[in-house]
C-alpha cells in the first residue's frame, strides 16, 4: 500500500458542494421524525413510532450531526453549532461532547492513547457490545476533563438531558403518558450499537498506513444494509466531504485504492 493518496483537488472539489435544499431538508428531518414519533405513539401506531426513533438515531449521529461536527455544510459557526446541540439533544446526547471527541479521534487515530471514541476498535466484538450502554456518558466525561473551556456548555447540555429524562419519568409516574418515557428508552437503546458500528467494524488500528487503518467496503448489498454509510476509509482520508457524497468519493478513489492494493470487503455487485 505505497501508492500516493490523491489530493482533494485531484479528485474534485465539487465533492464539497451541498445544495441548499438538501441542507434545509437535513436540518428539518430530525425534528420531523421526533414529531412523527409523538403523533404515531399517541395514535398507538407503535411500529411506525419505533421506526421513527430508529431512523432518528441513525440520521443524527451517523449523518446529519456528523456533517455538523465537521462543519461540512458551510453554515455560520454559531448556527451550525446550535443545530448540532439541538439535534443531538433530541437523542438525549451532548453535541459538544460528540464534536470534541470525534475531531479528537481524527487527530489521534490510530494511536490508542486518548481516543475514547475509537476504543472499541482495539478490543473484541463482545467488548464493543459491552461498551455500548455507557459509551456517550464516557465521551461526555472525557470531554469535561480534557476541555475545561467547554465545561459550561457540556454541563448545560448534560443538564438538559437529565431534565428531559426526569420529565419523561415524571409524566409516566403521574399516569399522564408513557410516550415520552418510551421515546427516551428507545433513544438510549439506540446508542448501544454505536461503538460496534462506528469503531469496531470499520477500523483496523494495526494498519501501517492511512490506507490500511480502516476497512474498505464495497458492493450493493453492503450499501443497502448500511444505507451508504460504510465509507469510513474514505471519510478518514477526506473528512470534509459531506456524507451524501461518500459513494461518489469512493468511486473516484477506487482507481488509487486498487493501485495501492487496498483489499475490499465486497458483498453483491461492486459499485462506488
Amino acid at each position: 500500500m505505497t501508492a500516493a493518496v490523491p489530493t482533494l483537488d485531484e479528485l474534485g472539489r465539487d465533492l464539497l458542494r451541498v445544495h441548499p435544499g438538501r441542507i434545509v431538508i437535513s436540518l428539518l428531518m430530525p425534528f420531523v421524525l421526533a414529531l412523527s414519533y409523538v403523533g404515531f405513539a399517541f395514535a398507538e401506531l407503535w411500529v411506525p413510532a419505533v421506526l421513527c426513533v430508529v431512523a432518528l438515531s441513525f440520521v443524527t449521529y451517523g449523518s446529519i450531526s456528523h456533517d455538523l461536527v465537521h462543519r461540512s455544510w458551510g453554515l455560520r459557526r454559531d448556527l451550525n453549532d446550535w443545530f448540532l446541540t439541538a439535534i443531538e439533544l433530541l437523542m438525549l446526547r451532548s453535541g459538544r461532547a460528540y464534536r470534541l471527541a470525534h475531531l479528537n479521534h481524527h487527530a489521534r487515530y490510530p494511536s490508542r492513547d486518548d481516543d475514547p471514541e475509537a476504543i472499541a476498535a482495539y478490543g473484541t466484538f463482545w467488548q464493543a457490545i459491552r461498551s455500548g450502554p455507557l459509551f456517550f456518558l464516557r465521551l461526555w466525561w472525557w470531554a469535561v476533563r480534557k476541555y475545561p473551556s467547554h465545561r459550561p456548555r457540556l454541563i448545560a447540555e448534560a443538564s438538559v438531558v437529565v431534565l428531559l429524562a426526569i420529565a419523561a419519568v415524571g409524566v409516566a409516574i403521574v399516569g399522564w403518558s408513557l410516550v415520552p418515557l418510551l421515546y427516551a428508552g428507545l433513544a438510549y437503546l439506540g446508542t448501544w450499537v454505536v461503538p460496534l458500528v462506528t469503531a469496531y467494524i470499520p477500523h483496523l488500528p494495526e494498519g501501517e498506513t492511512p490506507l490500511g487503518e480502516t476497512r474498505r467496503f464495497r458492493g450493493m448489498v453492503l450499501r443497502l444494509i448500511a444505507f451508504d454509510h460504510l465509507y469510513h476509509l474514505e471519510h478518514h482520508l477526506f473528512p470534509a466531504v459531506p456524507h451524501h457524497r461518500w459513494p461518489e468519493l469512493a468511486t473516484r478513489l477506487d482507481p488509487y485504492l486498487d493501485l495501492a492494493g487496498v483489499p475490499a470487503i465486497t458483498i453483491g455487485i461492486r459499485t462506488g
